[in-house]
């Protein structure tokens, strides 16, 4: 029995026909399969090889921290200099009222952990959530999301959850002195990358002060610089009150935080205690290797490069099946005039040694979110595969 075979036969699948490849290295923008064949990573793994593949500081950072200890303790009882130093960093490069990290393993988790902070700092128990988004696939993240394809098989969901249209500037008054928090997304990923306006945004964070409710920011994509600035954030000029990460956060290893101001986050420690708790939450390997690929993204600034690199891929809307490329910085999605050319263009570029992927919501298009380290040479290769397939 070959090793795809045993992938199915053991390993629980997500769906009927996965694609099934099989990696055998990976360095830069490249994962290599079993015969040594590159294959160009257009999508980073969705968006969490944000350095690209075999980055020596955070290797060296893991080898390090994996030579000192693993796991000694349930997150939150040891003081493990890993977590605290990459918690420092992370604050030192956010504003002033975000200025404590929890460290969860995931970005369901670390979103799950600021619906329950919101609620705990604000008494309340409604929530509200932007139609489009995805959060995660929790339960409680399922409980975001309104498509009933993904949902109606697993209700009934948390409640206290209502929706709000995007940019629909009426349905922000469903903001209320009953609501908890806002749960959006900077920048939606499973749409294809959809952008709201910074008018909205600033028009939600504006109605969430005036009633008391927290805005939570999902930034799981678009944080640490893929947007085209190091915070998502900052193109709609607002700070959240509660800032969710993962995804690239962890340099390739599994780690998510939700970060506030120090009152908001002192509430999970007192009534009850162990407000929110993690076994693996801000494992120390994970943070080591968090902090070099942070480390390495502030030295470098590869998110001042992203937005031209964006634009690089706009020689694609020339494709016949192409309708438009939309999205900002290095989150783009290539939107088809016909959506079921999408697969088969997916399955042609696979051919054609580049990886892409297609979007949870959104069937006419296809993904491009490459290692922030791509090249305007393996643009333009990525591009002409594209453009052939």
């Amino acid at each position: 029995m070959g090793l795809y075979s045993e992938f199915k036969r053991y390993v629980a699948q997500t769906s009927p026909e996965p694609l099934g490849f099989i990696p055998a290295g990976a360095e830069g923008i490249y994962i290599l399969d079993e015969s040594g064949e590159r294959y160009i990573d257009l999508i980073s793994g969705i968006s969490v090889s944000n350095l690209g593949h075999g980055q020596k500081e955070v290797q060296n950072a893991i080898n390090s921290q994996v030579n000192r200890y693993l796991h000694s303790m349930v997150y939150g009882e040891h003081a493990q200099q890993p977590q605290v130093a990459f918690a420092k960093r992370l604050v030192e490069a956010l504003p002033e009222n975000l200025e404590q990290v929890y460290f969860v393993s995931t970005g369901s988790e670390a979103i799950e952990g600021a619906m329950k902070l919101a609620k705990r700092v604000t008494g309340r128990q409604r929530v509200m959530a932007i139609r489009g988004g995805y959060h995660g696939n929790t339960h409680a993240t399922l409980s975001l999301m309104d498509n009933p394809y993904y949902t109606q098989a697993y209700r009934p969901f948390v409640p206290g959850i209502r929706f709000m249209e995007f940019e629909d500037y009426d349905d922000i008054y469903l903001i209320d002195n009953d609501t908890a928090c806002v749960v959006m997304e900077t920048i939606q990923g499973a749409m294809g990358y959809r952008v709201p306006s910074k008018e909205y945004v600033q028009a939600i964070r504006m109605r969430c002060t005036e009633v008391g409710a927290l805005l939570i920011l999902d930034e799981i994509q678009a944080g640490l610089g893929r947007s085209g600035r190091l915070w998502g954030y900052e193109h709609m000029e607002i700070v959240p009150d509660i800032l969710c990460l993962a995804k690239a956060l962890g340099g390739g290893l599994p780690l998510g935080a939700f970060i506030s101001s120090r009152d908001h986050m002192e509430k999970l420690t007192h009534d009850p205690v162990l407000g929110h708790i993690t076994t693996f939450g801000g494992h120390p390997v994970c943070c080591a290797a968090g902090l070099a690929a942070f480390d390495v993204l502030l030295e470098n600034k590869y998110w001042e490069t992203a937005e031209e690199k964006g634009r690089q891929f706009s020689v694609l809307e020339k494709h016949p099946a192409v309708s438009h490329l939309s999205g900002i910085g290095l989150m783009l999605a290539l939107n088809l005039n016909d959506r079921s050319k999408v697969f088969p263009l997916i399955e042609a570029c696979h051919e054609n040694k580049l990886l892409t992927d297609g979007f949870l919501h959104n069937p006419e298009a296809i993904r491009i979110a490459p290692p922030l380290t791509i090249t305007d040479e393996e643009i333009e290769v990525s591009c002409a595969i594209l453009m052939t397939s």
